[in-house]
């Protein structure tokens, strides 16, 4: 089994930046791709950015060149560092982890004002 913690959320204006942290603990061996998604109520859960185990990263088309996802393998965790914040940013911003089969963090709200 393995738990994942998420961190960083919060609410900021437009502009700002935010770091999300999302830690994997458990019954690791190894971690293949690691994202971030982020679904708005009533709306679908929508891929943010994605990270494979060698590095190489896919993002949404409304977050390049604001967004970075990144990866320390040593301590199983993945990044996602948010700058330019836009309230179209707002939404609840999921963990995703693959081990020996997919895993969700709870997620973190993240929320920014005009």
């Amino acid at each position: 089994q393995v738990q994942l913690v998420e961190s960083g959320g919060g609410s900021v204006q437009a502009g700002e930046s935010l770091r999300l942290s999302c830690a994997a603990s458990g019954s690791i061996f190894s971690i293949g791709t690691m994202a971030w998604y982020r679904q708005a109520p009533g709306k679908q859960r929508d891929l943010v950015a994605r990270i494979s185990s060698a590095g190489s990263t896919i993002y949404a088309d409304s977050v390049k060149g604001r967004f970075t996802i990144s990866r320390d393998n040593a301590k199983n965790t993945v990044y996602l560092q948010m700058n330019s914040l836009k309230p179209e940013d707002t939404a609840a911003y999921l963990c995703y982890v693959v081990v020996d089969r997919v895993y969700w963090g709870q997620g973190t709200q993240v929320t920014v004002s005009s």
